[in-house]
């Protein structure tokens, strides 16, 4: 209480004398910055320590002596003791977790669990989030990214406002006292140290309404007389909250509601599809956007340079990894990755995830440092006729054919139709347009001729229509997708529409819900 009242004092004085609080914190961040440096040249050697590290402190829990940790000396004999795991494999030990057994997965035992879209067999996943979790993989995470933009910002004055930052919400695990599960933005609003608490906005107990439409209105209401500087969280939600700041404020461009706004950390779902709208709306030319991989599972990546939309992977987290290239069995470490593959990124965290799936797909474009970038997922991506098309070619292909149209895409998903009564196979894309284009036809005719450019076995395949025909694009009513997502209990937090899916499940109940 104490440090919370000095800081608050501290605040008082700068304002008063109208000092800059960024210019106070900005040296504190000196000595990591150059930490950082070594990400350039000594990724084997920082992932090799990371992996002894976890290993020692998990050595004597019950998954470190059923898989030899003790005797574990090396990557080689790391892997020779423990098999790959998906959340399936995992789901028994982390069940007993949650009822509050101790030393299973992680020494000690772990109150919060990040709940998370569910497998082919439960509705949701629940990623315990250990102690040494939260401050050696999410927050370092966190401070990181304000390290990186301020040492990339010399100028920035962000600590000088507030952060806008949106999260979940969390409810009782198993109704176990002191166990909870929730999102993950959640957790990090709960467990966050209180002196970040006087410097972001909303209040926290606004943070954590699990009611998304109410939410809404109130960090609006709450945030649009704050001097915002910042904002955090996932494209889509976010711009559904600053669009009712604008309409609650009347104004045309939102640096006329917070003109000291400067940057918009980003993640969860790739920005591309949101850009043009955000920067419709802000068209100040100090906007910064920083884009960060921060998953229930870890914090993975950040976007370290402003003109490479790749991003750094962070090497000396409590995260060590693994990669698999697609369509193989060959597993590699960090130090075994080629740039331009498509791999699924396995992790080992001191949440106590061991060589875990996490059903991302990334592809290098460096390994000196090693950058990369999402490129989809294990399970997002179309397969039915061998055109391997991912959600990186999609989200590319949109971007072209909105730019050769002046058309605005707000949200998409899209499945094969694998016969029709024609006898025509083809892929059909439900597109939730905020600016629709003149011709929809001309739109589709662009977006496949860049999906045949950016992806060859699209290509082939289309090849004289003979295995698949031209793709179809069907508009989607407006907040479609919202709805779909607030029928399943997913609206705000984290929760993002699927893109891409080999099945037609989730396709047809959004067909359903358009014609409603």
């Amino acid at each position: 209480m104490r440090v919370l009242q000095k800081f608050a004092v501290t605040l008082q004085n700068i304002n008063s004398n109208k000092m800059s609080l960024t210019g106070i914190v900005r040296p504190l961040f000196a000595k990591r910055w150059r930490e950082l440096e070594k990400h350039n040249t000594q990724g084997e050697q920082l992932q090799r320590e990371v992996l002894a590290r976890l290993i020692g402190k998990a050595k004597d829990t019950e998954y470190g002596r059923e898989h030899l940790f003790a005797a574990t000396k090396d990557y080689d004999d790391f892997v020779r003791n423990n098999p790959v795991n998906t959340y399936e494999e995992l789901k028994g030990d982390i069940d007993r977790m949650r009822q509050g057994e101790a030393n299973i997965l992680w020494p000690g035992r772990v109150k919060w669990y990040a709940k998370s879209s569910g497998t082919t067999n439960d509705k949701s996943k629940f990623i315990p989030v250990s102690p040494d979790g939260l401050k050696h993989v999410h927050y370092k995470g966190g401070a990181d990214v304000v390290a990186i933009y301020l040492r990339n910002n010399p100028q920035s004055r962000m600590f000088d406002g507030k952060g806008l930052i949106l999260g979940g919400s969390h409810a009782p695990n198993y109704n176990l006292p002191g166990s909870l599960v929730g999102d993950l933005s959640a957790i990090l609003i709960e467990n966050i140290n209180p002196i970040v608490n006087l410097v972001r906005v909303p209040s926290k107990q606004t943070a954590l309404l699990s009611d998304f439409e109410v939410k809404r209105d109130r960090i609006a209401r709450e945030a649009m007389n704050k001097n915002v500087t910042n904002l955090s969280g996932v494209p889509s939600w976010m711009l559904s909250v600053l669009n009712r700041v604008m309409e609650l404020s009347g104004k045309t461009h939102l640096e006329e509601v917070w003109p000291n706004l400067e940057v918009f950390f980003h993640g969860g779902v790739a920005f591309t599809p949101y850009r043009e709208q955000y920067e419709k709306l802000i068209t100040s030319s100090k906007m910064h956007y920083m884009e960060t991989y921060n998953a229930s599972e870890g914090f993975f990546g950040i976007q370290d340079d402003p003109s490479d939309k790749s991003m750094l992977l962070m090497l000396d987290y409590d995260v060590f990894y693994e990669f698999q290239e697609m369509g193989t069995d060959t597993i590699v470490p960090l130090w075994g990755v080629e740039t331009g593959k498509n791999y699924a990124m396995l992790i080992s965290t001191s949440c106590g995830l061991w060589r875990y799936m996490i059903g991302d797909t990334v592809q290098f474009t460096s390994t000196n440092p090693y950058k990369f970038f999402i490129s989809g997922r294990t399970k997002s991506f179309i397969n039915a006729f061998g055109e391997e098309l991912i959600v990186d070619n999609a989200e590319q292909g949109l971007k072209y054919a909105c730019d050769m149209t002046d058309a605005q895409v707000l949200e998409y998903t899209a499945a094969p139709v694998f016969m029709d009564q024609n006898a025509k196979c083809r892929h059909q894309w439900l597109i939730e347009f905020s600016k629709a284009p003149e011709n929809l036809q001309q739109f589709a005719e662009i977006l496949d001729r860049k999906l045949q450019e950016l992806n060859s076995d699209y290509e082939a395949k289309r090849f004289k229509d003979i295995t698949l025909q031209h793709l179809e694009i069907i508009p989607a009513r407006e907040n479609l997708f919202n709805d779909w997502l607030k029928s399943k209990g997913k609206l705000g937090g984290q929760h993002k529409v699927p893109r891409l899916s080999n099945s037609r499940e989730q396709l047809e109940e959004l067909l359903e819900l358009n014609e409603k």
